[in-house]
């Protein structure tokens, strides 16, 4: 499993490094002006409908139903069910993807109403949106495939697939010129990356045997089965996508650069979330899926143990740098060009308040997972909508006296209460689960990181002295504080665990079996 993570980490680690040179190149070309906005809104509005629709939801009903019908009818059977769910996902998204084209000011009067009063912005928005919104339609098919060839433990196309994404948009950036302005450019490069990104699926789905034709639609039991996990799910995916739509409604009511602000800093968010967050439960869910389909609770659970203190040990120091210096990090990656010191600043406010948020959002996935592994896709529904509740009460109360650091406040809240709530039910549904030795494990992680914000405190401030003469010395102390932040990190989460229960942790042997690693 480790392996797994490992294998969708790493793509998806190099997805966010190209994705972080986007954005260097976005900022530096945009800004943090009403360009930017108005693309951030055209590049949101398909994103938002591909997590209601496809990503999130489709994967909590599609993988566990595929693989289902993989282990009682057999390849040709989940193949020919694939193709049924295929053929309603092009027509159900191409439906959306028409309407949006025709209503689009209508949608963007809505969302960002904060555009209204500034024409330029409202008719950019518009004319970007109807560029971008197409992209909807491939990356649904995109969702599939990639449930499917993960599924067959085939991770590398899918995590890679964004990568084209990040590709695309620099390229139309590096052209902008031929474009009637470099927002312009960055839509038609999102478009593009569509077609590209479901080119590369196709043919990964091709070489495993397993790409699925397109198929009528017939109601049989797998059918049946993947649409009672996909109403609540979809609902699920909504109550999240609410929360993102108040973002972008909230924030278009705020001054000029309370989007480009969220953006950048939610982008750098999603670094560990993306790396580690979504890596790991991409990974666990078609395990714990496999192996309750065969009877085997105690092996699921130890799935999703290990995931959990996985997560943990690579997203504590992610937490410690973007609480302890969030404006140097802003200021290192994106203060050039258009974007400046003083944009950088209001966004390391920003990423500051988003960190608070980091740990439940990277261990989300790893405690839906066990109810999505057994079809219920309603309880993950269920404290869902009770995270977006406080998410969106908490935003309203805080855009007057915080702004989008307020916006930012509330997105963590409600990720709180959403893994609070999975974990409590989890218990009271009697599923196995964590035990003294992963909050042991918890425990001994959160030390290092403890040591390691310690390291960004008192370093900080004589580095900067130190390095104040040299060019680019915000950069250079970054990359210091990071190597000496990463060597104090290792050599504590050593010093704690001991190699041999630090290799159980990781899965590089057998772990004995009693007592817990951690406990011994």
């Amino acid at each position: 499993m480790l392996k797994g993570i490992l294998s969708v980490g790493g793509f998806t680690l190099l997805s966010r490094v190209t994705g972080f040179v986007r954005d260097v190149v976005l900022a530096a070309v945009l800004g943090a002006g009403p360009l930017n906005d108005a693309f951030l809104v055209a590049l949101r509005l398909p994103n938002h409908f591909r997590a209601i629709f496809a990503e999130g939801a489709f994967n909590a009903a599609f993988v566990p139903a595929y693989a289902r019908a993989r282990e009682e009818e057999g390849e040709e059977a989940a193949r020919t069910f694939a193709g049924r769910i295929l053929t309603l996902l092009v027509l159900a998204t191409g439906l959306i993807t028409a309407l949006a084209m025709v209503f689009t000011p209508q949608v963007i009067d809505l969302l960002a109403p904060g555009f209204a009063g500034d024409a330029g912005r409202f008719d950019l928005a518009v004319a970007l949106t109807r560029i971008t919104f197409p992209y909807l339609v491939f990356i649904s098919v995109v969702t599939l495939l990639g449930g499917m060839l993960n599924a067959h433990k085939r991770f590398a196309a899918a995590a890679g697939a964004p990568i084209l994404l990040n590709a695309a948009i620099v390229a139309a950036l590096a052209a902008a010129a031929l474009f009637p302005t470099a927002a312009h450019a960055a839509a038609w490069g999102v478009f593009v990356a569509g077609i590209a990104e479901l080119a590369l699926l196709m043919a990964d789905a091709r070489r495993a045997g397993i790409l699925p034709p397109f198929r009528r639609p017939r109601w049989n039991g797998a059918v049946a089965r993947f649409f009672k996990a996909l109403g609540p799910a979809t609902i699920g995916s909504m109550g999240t996508q609410i929360a993102l739509f108040a973002d972008t409604i909230i924030a278009s009511l705020l001054p000029v650069g309370a989007l480009s602000a969220l953006y950048f800093a939610d982008r750098l968010q999603q670094l560990p979330i993306g790396v580690i967050g979504i890596a790991a439960g991409t990974v666990l869910l078609p395990e714990m899926s496999r192996r309750l389909a065969v009877g085997d609770e105690a092996g699921a659970a130890a799935a999703q143990r290990r995931v959990i203190a996985i997560t943990l040990l690579l997203a504590v120091p992610c937490l410690a740098v973007f609480l302890i210096i969030p404006h140097l990090v802003m200021k290192a990656l994106f203060a050039r060009g258009a974007f400046t010191n003083a944009d950088a600043v209001v966004a390391g406010q920003t990423l500051a308040a988003y960190a608070t948020g980091l740990l439940p959002f990277v261990v989300l996935r790893a405690f839906v997972a066990p109810f999505h592994a057994r079809r219920d896709t309603f309880t993950p529904m269920v404290a869902a909508f009770a995270g977006v509740f406080v998410n969106v009460a908490l935003k309203v109360a805080l855009m007057a006296p915080l702004a989008q650091i307020g916006l930012a406040l509330g997105t963590a809240a409600g990720a709180w209460i959403n893994v609070g709530l999975l974990a409590v039910l989890a218990v009271r549904r009697g599923f196995p689960g964590l035990d003294r030795g992963t909050v042991a494990t918890a425990a001994r992680i959160f030390a290092a990181g403890g040591a390691l914000a310690l390291v960004l405190v008192f370093a900080e401030a004589p580095l900067r002295t130190a390095l104040a003469g040299l060019p680019l010395h915000d950069e250079l102390t970054l990359v210091v504080l990071g190597i000496v932040g990463a060597l104090v990190y290792i050599g504590v989460v050593l010093a704690l665990f001991g190699r041999r229960r630090l290799r159980a942790l990781l899965g590089r042997r057998a772990a004995p079996s009693s007592p817990s690693i951690t406990e011994r």
